[in-house]
């Protein structure tokens, strides 16, 4: 199939893009950035082998990966390693918490101007 060569192209080519970034030891990307890309490369990967696309999967797969190492080595976070990927996973939960305490706090008092009835 003609598509999943255009598809693996496409993933060379933002390999070829990503790479500079991975060797940039100064290089900072958030990982509120990388996280979702690294995902969206491996479901992407996953979702083109179901097809029998293997190149583009293939290609999908080495654009996660290189989105792994910059998650790992290249975030503004004084760690190093995939476990960033577990601490932005944490610090999401506790950003989701934070809102809906928020969001539940605000319910129960009335906005300035209205009564409580």
């Amino acid at each position: 199939m003609w598509q999943d060569l255009i598809f693996l192209a496409g993933s060379v080519l933002s390999i070829v893009f990503l790479a500079p970034t991975v060797r940039d030891a100064t290089a900072n990307i958030p990982l509120g950035s990388s996280v979702p890309s690294m995902t969206i490369g491996a479901i992407y990967a996953v979702t083109y082998a179901t097809m029998g696309m293997t190149f583009s999967a293939a290609g999908s797969l080495g654009v996660a990966m290189m989105w792994s190492l910059i998650v790992s080595y290249r975030s503004p976070s004084p760690h190093d390693g995939p476990a960033n990927v577990v601490r932005f996973a944490g610090s999401l939960a506790r950003q989701a918490r934070r809102t809906v305490s928020d969001f539940l706090s605000d319910e129960e008092y009335p906005a300035p101007g209205q009564s409580a009835d």
